[in-house]
């Protein structure tokens, strides 16, 4: 039974382009009861009920989701010129305390909206016009790409990513580089190998890494959706601490060629937005495809596995009350919850951590060892130190490494198949305090490692108002069947959660 008093801030006022931290009358006390939101004591409001408040009022552009922008922008309500013009004003207003972005040229963006507003509505792609946030670590044909690295500053490598080429072929309008650490390596900010990005809901606090600046632009309303790439925890960790949804898919089932690469067991390409439906979106134009297409399953049939991982020692009372409150959820509609460990030879927390951290290490030793022979003067300590070994692991060991991983990767795979999916924490709590700590990837590196797919889903805040999110994991290549159940869950908390779940802002 939970006994405690969730403190909500909300931020609607965010809308109107003012600071998260000056909140007006939208605190809501919720208290929360043998599992259950009781009604809220005051009043709230989200984003999406706010802009949509009156019928006669149409909403900027900026706040939308991608399906409802493709939608104005599909029945020529709105050109792409007036979407992009939105976000340009948004980001003049916010990017002096966000600081998402690593390039961006407004006069560059507006043109090519124009020149998207001139296609035939008949040769239109199914993304005509979205507007999408890069990870400055993937190659861009039009922009510069310095991998969050000053030995790499005006570098432009004059061809796409395989997945900027795919989103560029689908008619997207590829906004900018956002910010990232050095070759996704160093864990802080505010520094001369990480940005100085915050997070929207308190400039004071992290907003994660390393895709610090894809889930910071969503978040803060700048881009509709964005791209990041995950080794550890640098898509779903950032996305928790901001509040928005994001997708690491299968391990390979989205080319990572053209990004920059750190280690090629974990390295992962994934995406940012603000609901399920824009991650369907983006899944369905990279190919996503499960063997079987996923079937309805009625609330009563869905089998999930509460997994709290060996990482849980570390998990936070925020972290603790949103699984123990989304098991209340589930459960209170008819949907079985069972309480599982991870199969013995991966639920020892320090072998995990070892495993992870000798194959990681030794691969990136490899990665940037082109960097270190090049300008190692320049390189950042954390990188310097990989490619020198200060770890002092051996071929032998990373051997083992990868091989005992590839038994545990098969072994959690097995058990996640009797389940209809696995709900595990995102985070260990809400976004630390400064930009120099970027939060643990604790929650989050193994199942990069186990090559499964990972939802993230928001709908919880902590004690200081900022937002938690959990995890959805399914088998490999079951990514459809995962954005299904995500849908599921996200409504689910939606009727039960008297604040929503979408980011409030």
């Amino acid at each position: 039974m939970l006994g405690s008093v969730f403190f909500y801030l909300l931020f609607p006022q965010l809308i109107q382009g003012q600071s998260p931290m000056q909140p007006r009358c939208c605190c809501a006390f919720s208290l929360f009861r043998d599992n259950k939101f009781l009604n809220p004591i005051s009043f709230w409001s989200s984003p999406q009920s706010h802009i949509r408040s009156s019928s006669t009022m149409m909403a900027k552009p900026y706040v939308l989701t991608a399906i409802e922008v493709l939608n104005l922008l599909k029945s020529n309500t709105i050109t792409v010129e007036d979407y992009a013009s939105s976000l340009l004003e948004r980001i003049k207003e916010r990017d002096s305390i966000v600081q998402a972005w690593a390039y961006l040229d407004p006069a560059f963006v507006l043109s090519q909206a124009r020149a998207l507003d001139q296609v035939p509505q008949e040769q239109r792609g199914p993304l005509h016009g979205l507007a999408i946030g890069v990870k400055d670590i993937m190659n861009t044909k039009d922009m510069p790409t310095q991998f969050g690295s000053p030995i790499y500053k005006g570098n432009q490598p004059g061809f796409d990513s395989s997945a900027v080429a795919i989103l560029r072929a689908a008619g997207a309008l590829i906004f900018g580089k956002t910010t990232t650490t050095e070759f996704t390596v160093t864990n802080s900010g505010g520094g001369d190998f990480g940005p100085n990005t915050t997070n929207p809901h308190d400039p004071n606090r992290t907003p994660g890494g390393s895709s610090s600046g894809s889930a910071a632009a969503v978040a803060d309303l700048q881009v509709t959706v964005s791209l990041g790439a995950q080794t550890g925890g640098s898509i779903i960790r950032p996305a928790s601490f901001t509040g928005v949804y994001a997708m690491k898919p299968t391990y390979n089932a989205i080319s990572p060629e053209g990004q920059k690469t750190f280690s090629p067991t974990f390295d992962t390409f994934g995406f940012f937005a603000r609901s399920v439906d824009d991650l369907q979106l983006l899944a369905d134009v990279f190919g996503l495809k499960d063997d079987k297409v996923p079937r309805e399953i009625p609330l009563t049939q869905i089998k999930v596995a509460l997994i709290e991982t060996p990482m849980w020692p570390s998990a936070g009372p925020g972290t603790r009350e949103a699984m123990d409150a989304a098991a209340g959820i589930l459960r209170n509609k008819g949907v079985q919850v069972e309480k599982v460990d991870l199969p013995s030879e991966a639920n020892d927390f320090s072998t995990l951590k070892r495993i992870q951290k000798v194959i990681t290490v030794g691969e990136a030793q490899v990665a940037f060892f082109r960097e270190y022979e090049v300008n190692k003067t320049n390189l950042s300590p954390d990188v310097r130190g990989i490619v020198e070994n200060t770890y002092n692991y051996t071929h032998k060991e990373v051997m083992e490494a990868t091989d005992a991983y590839a038994s545990m990767r098969r072994a959690v795979n097995k058990l996640a198949e009797d389940y209809s999916f696995i709900l595990a924490p995102s985070v260990v709590d809400e976004a630390p305090l400064g930009l120099d700590d970027m939060g643990s990837a604790a929650f989050n590196t193994l199942w990069t490692g186990f090559h499964m797919p990972v939802i993230n889903v928001p709908g919880f805040y902590g004690a200081h108002g900022m937002p938690i999110s959990l995890s959805l994991v399914a088998p490999r290549y079951h990514d459809q069947h995962l954005l299904k159940m995500s849908k599921v869950f996200s409504e689910l908390l939606g009727k039960s959660n008297p604040l929503g779940v979408k980011v409030q802002i």
